[in-house]
């Protein structure tokens, strides 16, 4: 395939699937412009939006001390949408928060700022390291590009099954289309949704120990069993007001002491790895990229900025070969042992059992329903 790179993003043919029109715009830009932004009110019909959101949540909570919950992880899109549904939606949510082993100080100091300075509760469901731990390496000799999947298995997967134990029907995230309308290609790690035959039959292959505790949440259980049976909803209140990544971290940072990242997702230290790291320099994958773009679309980076800064890594090289000393000692394994996985034949999901079909109908069907804008494939 002859290089070609997105003459209004820069979004490239690094994404195998990506198409492009006579002017050279991509179909990231085309669906953002002729799906997303026509359907996207942040303006008075937005907030009315928003408001009566709240009331049904309200209407709904009986009493109880919590009325909805929101995964809180100490980055910006979490934190923020905390700060609305308490202070402009008037909610009294339950902060949820997974330890995985991978979090950043800062990320905890957010978490502790966020919870005091909005007089919200916090419950914190920590991860059975060992059971991560295998899981995690497991993945890695996997050799797929969706490194970051045990992470999120064990995000979403708690949360629900939290909420569902504890019959919290309404979930909060922070979910946006200002930050993330320039939605990641699957072959980039970007896996859609939690698929447990998948991780099962990576596990199976590679792991070593019994998932005993570990939360699993099958994609298919939760938007289907979860929703239409058991009532759950969830709302994106960041689509529905306008959410300007610079404005919200310096709110958050003068209200609270909330302390910005570097980049997105750097709240978790293996995700900043495997972003900055193993991503780009094993697959030759960049999902600043998608990141980048989507700033662009929404007028928060012009694109030269955006190109000058994907020209370079994000972070210095010493600080990057320090980190792969860190994941390696951290997941027991000798640097040797960590780089003979990246030196490895590089896989995708397709080589081992997935629903990834089934998915993808179910993706395309929400898309035809106009529940899904961004572009999937």
């Amino acid at each position: 395939m002859v290089y070609q790179i997105c003459s209004q993003t820069i979004m490239d043919t690094t994404d195998p699937s990506i198409k492009f029109n006579e002017r050279g715009e991509s179909d990231y830009y085309t669906n953002y412009i002729e799906t997303i932004l026509p359907n996207w009110n942040t303006d008075k019909k937005g907030f009315t939006e928003l408001m009566k959101i709240a009331e049904k949540i309200k209407k709904n909570s009986n009493g109880r001390d919590f009325d909805c919950i929101i995964g809180l992880s100490g980055g910006l899109d979490s934190s923020y949408v905390a700060y609305v549904a308490k202070e402009i939606m008037g909610l009294k949510p339950l902060l949820f928060h997974v330890d995985a082993g991978w979090n950043t100080d800062k990320a905890v100091g957010n978490i502790e700022k966020l919870c005091n300075g909005l007089g919200l509760d916090l419950f914190t469901e920590v991860i059975n390291w060992e059971e991560m731990k295998d899981l995690q390496v497991a993945f890695l000799k996997s050799q797929i590009a969706d490194q970051d999947l045990p992470q999120d298995y064990a995000f979403f997967s708690a949360l629900y099954k939290f909420a569902r134990k504890n019959k919290i029907k309404y979930v909060l995230t922070g979910g946006n289309f200002s930050t993330e309308c320039c939605r990641e290609p699957e072959e980039w790690g970007g896996f859609p949704g939690i698929d447990t035959l998948l991780v099962k039959d990576i596990h199976s292959k590679f792991g070593k120990r019994h998932l005993k505790t570990f939360p699993l949440v099958d994609i298919l259980t939760y938007k289907l069993f979860y929703r239409y049976i058991l009532g759950m909803q969830i709302f994106k209140p960041l689509n529905l007001i306008p959410y300007i990544k610079v404005d919200a971290e310096k709110l958050l940072m003068d209200k609270f002491g909330w302390e910005s990242f570097q980049h997105k997702h750097h709240e978790s230290r293996f995700t900043r790895f495997y972003e900055d790291f193993w991503l780009p320099r094993k697959f030759g994958f960049e999902k600043r990229r998608a990141h980048f773009s989507s700033l662009i679309l929404t007028g928060q980076m012009t694109r030269d900025e955006a190109l000058v800064r994907i020209s370079k890594p994000e972070l210095p090289e010493e600080f990057l070969q320090k980190e792969f000393d860190y994941v390696a000692d951290k997941l027991d394994l000798t640097r040797s042992e960590l780089q003979a996985i990246f030196d490895g034949e590089n896989k995708t999901f397709h080589d081992y059992k997935n629903k990834i079909k089934l998915i993808g109908f179910g993706a395309k069907m929400m898309q035809n329903l106009g529940l899904e804008k961004r572009l999937f494939r």
